[in-house]
């Protein structure tokens, strides 16, 4: 079950800025507070689950988020990945279709809801913010155009190297010692590059052995990008 949090003030949430909301004069802010509700989510739980109703859209205050869904033998496969001030739940929110995937929880998460009427107006009295989720369906187009190119025309080894460098721009590096600032199990991996989880075992083996990346327990870090992004078959 969620838990109900104390609400997050937009108007001091960091992670507003990065999202559609970051252009909303103070007063629509403000407005935003007291029409959304905050919960707190563990590692695992799901924000919603496919099939069901959309009712509103989900701001995340802090944490990570996956979208997964199930082929035919039950397999998981990561269709998106979320990370603070990112919005998700919208394309069957504008269509009024039921979910097609599930969202869930890659790590403890806080998750910020506003109701579908509500947003909806907001739409409608807002211009820059119909911009910027215009502007956000482009992109993600534009990223499922990317992926099902890589997927015909890529190798998995070529797959494999470019998913790890889409965490890291997505994600970004610890500080600490330079590993992905995600903590994906292999098993998630594998669900994000289309493959088996074995396959993946064997090639973060194989880039470890070429000194690509070095392994530490869960922990993937990246000691040489030229190489990585070589294998990936990218330009600079």
């Amino acid at each position: 079950m969620k838990t109900e949090l104390e609400i997050h003030s937009c108007l001091h949430c960091n992670s507003r800025t990065r999202s559609i909301f970051g252009s909303l004069p103070l007063d629509d802010v403000s407005s935003l507070d007291n029409l959304k509700s905050c919960s707190q989510y563990k590692k695992g739980q799901y924000i919603f689950s496919e099939n069901g109703h959309p009712l509103g859209l989900y701001c995340i205050h802090h944490g990570k988020i996956k979208l997964t869904t199930s082929g035919l033998n039950g397999k998981e496969q990561i269709l998106r990945l979320f990370k603070d001030g990112d919005i998700f739940g919208y394309r069957s929110l504008l269509s009024n279709d039921r979910y097609n995937c599930s969202a869930v929880a890659l790590e403890d998460a806080s998750v910020c809801f506003i109701p579908k009427d509500n947003f909806f107006e907001l739409l409608k009295v807002n211009q820059k913010v119909s911009f910027e989720l215009l502007k956000l369906l482009s992109n993600n187009l534009k990223q499922a155009e990317e992926q099902l190119v890589s997927m015909a025309q890529k190798n998995v080894r070529e797959r494999m190297a470019e998913a790890l460098l889409f965490f890291k721009a997505s994600f970004g590096l610890n500080e600490t010692d330079n590993s992905l600032n995600i903590a994906f199990s292999r098993e998630e991996i594998a669900g994000f590059v289309g493959t088996s989880t074995e396959t993946v075992i064997r090639l973060l083996s194989e880039f470890n052995h070429d000194k690509i990346v070095r392994l530490a327990g869960k922990k993937i870090i990246i000691t040489n990008l030229d190489k990585l992004v070589n294998t990936a078959n990218l330009d600079h």
